[in-house]
């Protein structure tokens, strides 16, 4: 009883922590310079339009929803709910450090505390069983779809910190030009998602490279290249997004060969 009481609490805090924290990166602003600012620094060809961070909102609205759910009372004595909860305060401790680096111009720091948080969420992710579980529909909407969406985006983030990284060092892409880095990136990317899709069948983080590459090929309208690739990748994903939301369609392959036995 005391430790999943302790486990909410800390929920509760690092949430609350979490969203001031990024209320003041840009109200005070942090260092003088809000995220976006910084971000303009470093035009790096696969950082989206500006719209799509909106993004962040979907994600706190999610995140606060979690962390209503695991305060419940019916709640507190989850084994679950317990070893996720720990992960989720890490998470939120690694949000608040790449931020302060961020905002510090620490660019280089801010790589391997984006991986760690991309580790972090894989681990809940895992933990949940997001996909191959069944779960209420209220555990679905509060646990599973929020760090699903969480998930999606700080995959998309790390490739982009990862590439911020590279251009503030100067790489010079080993003489490949910008824009076919970019489009290899978004094939990357779209074969990860594609992954997830064909053994979770999980939708929702699906859709989230879907809205960032729409937001890439509107950000380089100039480029040919990168806008035919993000618009394609986004199409497929689309698609299998919706198939994904087929009850008892063909995703995902874990659960259909979990039932069969394979």
């Amino acid at each position: 009883m005391l430790k999943g009481l302790i486990r909410q609490i800390a929920v509760v805090v690092t949430t609350v922590s979490v969203l001031i924290m990024n209320a003041l990166a840009n109200s005070l602003p942090l260092n003088g310079l809000t995220t976006g600012e910084i971000s303009a620094r470093f035009p790096v060809l696969f950082t989206p339009a500006g719209y799509v961070f909106s993004i962040w909102s979907v994600i706190y609205i999610g995140l606060i929803a979690y962390t209503v759910y695991q305060a419940l009372p019916a709640q507190r004595d989850s084994d679950l709910l317990d070893t996720v909860g720990w992960l989720y305060v890490a998470s939120g401790v690694l949000n608040i450090i790449w931020l302060l680096l961020w905002h510090y111009l620490q660019i280089a720091l801010t790589f391997p505390v984006m991986a760690l948080l991309l580790v972090t969420l894989i681990a809940i992710y895992a933990r949940l069983g997001v996909g191959i579980r069944d779960v209420p529909a209220a555990e679905k909407w509060a646990v599973h779809i929020p760090f699903s969406v969480y998930l999606g985006w700080i995959t998309v983030a790390t490739v982009t910190n990862a590439a911020v990284v590279l251009y503030n060092a100067g790489w010079n892409g080993l003489g490949i030009s910008a824009e076919i880095w970019t489009a290899v990136l978004i094939v990357a990317a779209t074969l990860i998602a594609l992954g997830i899709a064909f053994t979770r069948g999980d939708a929702a983080y699906v859709l989230v490279p879907v809205w960032a590459f729409i937001g890439i090929a509107a950000a380089r309208s100039g480029s040919p290249l990168i806008v035919t690739t993000a618009y394609s990748a986004a199409a497929v994903l689309g698609v299998i997004a919706l198939i994904a939301l087929v009850p008892r369609g063909p995703l995902p392959l874990i659960r259909q060969r979990s039932a069969t036995g394979g």
